[in-house]
């Protein structure tokens, strides 16, 4: 039986472990810069800007099992005028995928954003991931083939406030 529920304090390690998990299966293995108080300091503070669900299996008489997270937060529409959820992370562990966890999260996160009245619901995905973006599509989600995202890193934004441009 999979579950879906609210991370807690208590999944700090857990959280780290999938982020970590999944970054090697991004070709990012050295990329992970986060610790267990990072994830403390900014998913369980007082006014958390990100949040997280965790899908838990249990079979029988085994003890329950956490498969996979999911992290999101709230962004905006100017369009819309209204609030948006954005999937940051999405991960179902390996021995896991194919039991419809990846699903039930997606799902789960969806009904947030219904029940938060958000206009939209958006992720971005690595173009060679072709499982999820296979996957996606049969979800119903569309590839923003327009759009083109772009990233600073801090010593970007930091050179870029500094400079005269």
């Amino acid at each position: 039986m999979l579950n879906i529920r609210k991370i807690t304090t208590d999944d700090s390690g857990i959280i780290l472990k999938f982020i970590t998990e999944l970054a090697v299966y991004e070709r990012e293995p050295d990329a992970v810069l986060a610790t267990e108080a990072h994830i403390q300091n900014t998913l369980f503070c007082g006014a958390p800007k990100a949040f997280g669900l965790i899908c838990e299996r249990q079979d029988g008489a085994t003890p329950v099992e956490p498969i996979g997270f999911a992290i999101y937060f709230f962004n905006y529409s100017t369009w819309l005028g209204q609030h948006g959820l954005y999937l940051e992370d999405l991960y179902v562990t390996p021995e896991a995928r194919g039991l419809g966890a990846g699903k039930l999260l997606l799902k789960s996160l969806a009904q947030i954003a219904l029940d938060k009245d958000c206009g939209r619901y958006e992720w971005n995905v690595l173009r060679w991931n072709t499982p999820a973006i296979e996957f996606y599509e049969a979800c119903g989600a569309k590839p923003l083939s327009e759009w083109v995202g772009y990233r600073m890193d801090r010593a970007a934004m930091e050179a870029f406030v500094d400079s005269d441009a």
